[in-house]
């Protein structure tokens, strides 16, 4: 890749190192906003949940709002949208102002987030540079989330204040530079039938008249899916988070889940019937798009899970400090590391799938290993299943995007990563919800407080969710493994009719809208 790809890829990664940022240094961060503030338990809890709440509400819709409005505009709005209310949850003294600013900059973080991975999948040519920077992007995605931790508890000392404002810095750098780098590209019409597989562009065609303004497609907008699908995402995000009281309000919990399951049902009738559908039910057809998106909601939700229950273990069994915590952490964050160096070399030799399944193998090691965890382990006893789950991030995390997107038509590739972000985002609410929720169970009838026994044996009984979680999606991903096809050759259209694997050549036209080469006629246009 030239200069000016790699410089638009460090921006796009800047994004999703962005979010992962942000959510560690807030989580650090929590105990001592609840003091200044004198926040009760409960709001304490939605300043976090309002954020995820948000997020997995509404990142269905803008991956597909990248698709249908414009990546570039998608993009850049909602990052100005993210710097905006996460300077305003720095000024904020109630309670109610901070869960306010978390909701919006989650929902501001589903319209970024994946427009910024279709932006990436559209502007890299398939095959091994697009892998490349996809790993790229897994591997900073876990690297913010790791150095948020140690960031945030840096911060936190300064003033808990300093959690918000410092996204704002980092966001506002990113902006400007996004605005110079990301080319305004013009849109072409979307083709009638969206099962179509995209064939090689007309190199006789008139470039689009108006540049840099996408078409509005507001002919025949599906506004009735659009509002029954984020309706049902935010029911479901609802009840997902109020698994964690157990069975304290289960009512509240089985109701929005059935309210949830009801939207969702409408909104498939509503899919069935439209002309203009916001998701295209064919799309899960697609083998391999369902399970990595399923294989991504069960790793991500164990990774969360586990790192949920080993942060309590460690600050309210162990008695270490939030830095101490966060700073033992930090050997999670290899992944940024081995994503773009080791993982690509294992890709293009054995495929995505062998290596997603030799990641859900490696997570389920390291969990199973911190199963007999005793009240007084050394760091050198937790130090394997931490180098471990890092490893097994770098290796299941990358692939499982790929696979996620791999094949799937330009046209949707926003659509893909929204349904991408909603997996691992409902992932992370289902694995805290579950290890929560049997923490609380087994430790039900038992002081923990008074009893470090009693709390050990609850930590262990939490443990087994996470477990569990990448057990089964080692077994999901192993179905993978037979499904390698052959790439496709010189002209062949390439969409979901034509999947290529990680490890495959593709030898078909680069595609229009790839980031043009410096070394190349710098007058020819970019297109989006």
């Amino acid at each position: 890749m030239g200069t000016r790809a790699w410089a638009l890829l460090f921006v796009l990664c800047g994004t999703i190192f962005l979010e992962g940022i942000d959510v560690a240094m807030l989580a650090v961060a929590i105990p001592s906003i609840r003091s200044d503030l004198d926040l009760p338990t409960d709001t304490a809890a939605w300043v976090m949940s309002a954020y995820v709440l948000g997020y997995a509400g509404f990142t269905l819709l803008g991956g597909r709002a990248a698709d249908l409005l414009g990546r570039r505009r998608m993009f850049l709005t909602w990052l100005t949208v993210f710097l905006a209310f996460s300077g305003l949850g720095g000024f904020a003294t109630e309670g109610w102002t901070l869960i306010v600013a978390r909701f919006v900059t989650g929902v501001s973080a589903a319209f970024m987030t994946p427009a910024a991975l279709s932006l990436i999948t559209t502007s890299y040519e398939e095959g091994e540079q697009r892998n490349k920077a996809l790993l790229v992007f897994a591997g900073t995605a876990a690297g913010g989330f790791s150095l948020g931790l140690v960031i945030g508890g840096l911060l936190t000392q300064l003033g808990w204040r300093w959690v918000f404002f410092a996204p704002v810095l980092l966001a506002g750098a990113l902006l400007v530079a996004a605005i110079r780098l990301i080319p305004h590209r013009p849109r072409t019409e979307e083709p009638e039938n969206a099962e179509r597989t995209h064939a090689e562009p007309d190199a006789n065609a008139e470039p689009e008249k108006s540049a840099g303004r996408p078409r509005r497609r507001t002919e025949g907008s599906d506004v009735l899916g659009a509002g029954t699908a984020a309706a049902a995402m935010l029911l479901a995000a609802f009840a997902v988070i109020r698994l964690e009281h157990g069975l304290d309000g289960w009512q509240l919990t089985a109701g929005a889940a059935a309210a949830a399951i009801t939207l969702l049902v409408v909104f498939v009738a509503v899919e069935r019937r439209t002309p203009t559908p916001l998701v295209r039910l064919g799309i899960f057809r697609t083998g391999s798009v369902v399970r990595a998106d399923l294989g991504a909601l069960l790793f991500v939700g164990a990774f969360f899970g586990f790192q949920f229950v080993l942060t309590l273990y460690l600050q309210e069994l162990r008695g270490w400090s939030s830095l101490q915590t966060a700073i033992a952490l930090v050997v999670l964050g290899c992944d940024a590391i081995l994503a773009p160096t080791l993982t690509p070399r294992l890709v293009t030799r054995f495929g995505h799938a062998k290596v997603i399944l030799g990641g859900f193998v490696l997570a389920v090691v390291a969990y199973g290993l911190f199963l007999p965890v005793g009240m007084d382990w050394s760091y050198a006893a937790m130090f394997p299943t931490l180098i471990i789950a890092g490893t097994a991030f770098a290796l299941a995390y990358g692939p499982l995007t790929i696979a996620a997107t791999d094949g799937v038509a330009e046209s949707e590739q926003g659509l893909a990563s929204g349904l991408l972000h909603t997996s691992t985002q409902f992932g992370s609410a289902i694995g805290i919800s579950a290890v929560t929720a049997v923490y609380g169970l087994a430790s039900s009838g038992a002081s923990t407080g008074s009893d470090p026994d009693a709390a050990l044996s609850a930590f262990r009984a939490a443990l087994i969710v996470p477990v569990g979680m990448v057990t089964l999606g080692a077994l999901l991903s192993s179905f993978g493994l037979g499904s390698r096809t052959k790439p496709p050759t010189a002209g062949a259209p390439i969409g979901p009719a034509a999947p290529t694997t990680a490890a495959a050549t593709v030898i078909a036209p680069a595609p229009a809208d790839a980031v043009p080469d410096p070394s190349a006629n710098p007058t020819r246009p970019a297109s989006s």
